[in-house]
């Protein structure tokens, strides 16, 4: 079943339960994957690699404003932040351990021959493998950690 599907059942559901900050959540989903899927070039349906994209990309937003809300001391924008970012880590993959990415990142380091944080860009480039699986940042700074002999 494709993400769309999945979110116009928990819409239907979220609407029925008069839940509001999850109904906000899933149709700011429902509107972003409508928007690439009739971008240029595209037939209207997305794979589910630009899904996860997508979802990641929107995720990656909802934690930054949660962040600088935190800073701010703005309470009430970042409980909504927190609770739209619930929402949409619930159509994510499982995201990997700090240990698991760890040992993934290693194996990466070791299959590619870097020894040294100048073959970053190397080791950066297989681990796109790990995408949906662990936050980007998360990934950097596994790799920079074990490059720098961590």
């Amino acid at each position: 079943m494709s993400l769309k599907t999945n979110i116009d059942a928990a819409i239907k559901s979220a609407m029925l339960a008069k839940e509001q900050t999850r109904l906000l959540a899933l149709r700011s989903i429902k509107s972003l994957i409508l928007l690439e899927a009739t971008k240029d070039g595209n037939n209207g349906e997305l794979s589910e690699e630009a899904e996860m994209k997508i979802l990641n990309k929107a995720a990656k937003q909802r934690r930054d404003s949660l962040e600088i809300f935190k800073q701010q001391n703005r309470a009430d924008l970042a409980e909504k932040e927190q609770a739209e970012l619930s929402v949409i880590e619930e159509f994510l993959p499982k995201q990997m351990s700090a240990e698991d990415l760890e040992a993934k990142v290693r194996e990466l380091v070791k299959s590619v021959g870097a020894t040294t944080p100048a073959d970053m860009g190397k080791v950066m480039g297989a681990a796109k493998s790990l995408a949906g699986q662990a936050d980007g940042k998360a990934i950097s700074d596994a790799v920079k950690k074990i490059l720098a002999g961590g």
